[in-house]
């Protein structure tokens, strides 16, 4: 099977360097389409059975209230699976409009069963998606900036997934302190980073931080694992082809 986790930074694309960062800011009050075309493409040429996308748009005025999850699952001809990040309806994220339709989600190849919409109970993005995929729980997640908040996140992560079966943990960890910081989910829930190189994934047009994880159980097989070099966000996309 082959798994694709990526930021895609709501369909926003992303800027050549640093510095342009300010001067294209407006980007993230409005999106052309193009930018979504080009990661629709990129997801379909990798022909992923499983996608996690994290960082999508579930249709705001940003990108003329288009749901970019739908967009992408009827073109891949995937089932899907969405939420917004920010918990309890009557917390500030869901309030303000764009930050209300900011959401994860999860695309495959094969119907979906009913998965769970789980909630760190710290932090300002929340959700946690979890899905049983042909046995394998996956979990899809996106961490605070905050290192002592991502700290607590990941106690509270510990404690959601630890069980018996092979489990799957993937998407953006902010780990901007470095894969240190997720040490102690590896050693306690005896997890693989696929990733044997550290391969950095942020920021896509000069990788220097390791923001972006795919975590393995020892009885999923790792076949391949990269880090393609695409630059239609701010991140860079991980690509694992597994079998149990």
């Amino acid at each position: 099977m082959r798994l694709l986790t990526y930021n895609i930074a709501y369909g926003t694309g992303s800027p050549d360097a640093a510095h342009q960062r300010l001067w294209t800011i407006h980007r993230y009050l409005k999106t052309p389409r193009s930018h979504l075309d080009r990661i629709i493409k990129f997801i379909d040429e990798s022909k992923a059975d499983i996608v996690g996308l994290v960082e999508v748009d579930t249709g705001s005025a940003r990108t003329n209230y288009l749901n970019q999850v739908e967009t992408i699952a009827n073109h891949l001809k995937h089932f899907h699976l969405s939420g917004t990040k920010y918990g309890a309806k009557n917390l500030l994220g869901n309030k303000v409009p764009i930050l209300n339709r900011q959401g994860n989600a999860v695309l495959t190849r094969e119907k979906l069963p009913p998965g769970n919409f789980h909630y760190f109970p710290r932090g300002f993005k929340k959700l946690i998606i979890e899905v049983d995929i042909k046995g394998i729980r996956f979990f899809l997640v996106h961490l605070a900036l905050q290192k002592s908040v991502r700290k607590k996140q990941l106690k509270h992560l510990i404690k959601l997934v630890k069980s018996d079966g092979p489990v799957i943990i993937a998407g953006d960890f902010n780990t901007f302190s470095g894969p240190e910081e997720i040490i102690e989910l590896e050693e306690e829930l005896d997890l693989i980073n696929p990733n044997a190189e550290n391969l950095s994934t942020y920021p896509s047009w000069e990788p220097r931080k390791q923001l972006d994880f795919i975590l393995c159980s020892r009885e999923i097989k790792i076949l391949d694992f990269t880090v393609p070099d695409v630059r239609y966000s701010d991140h860079l996309p991980l690509i694992l082809d597994f079998e149990l």
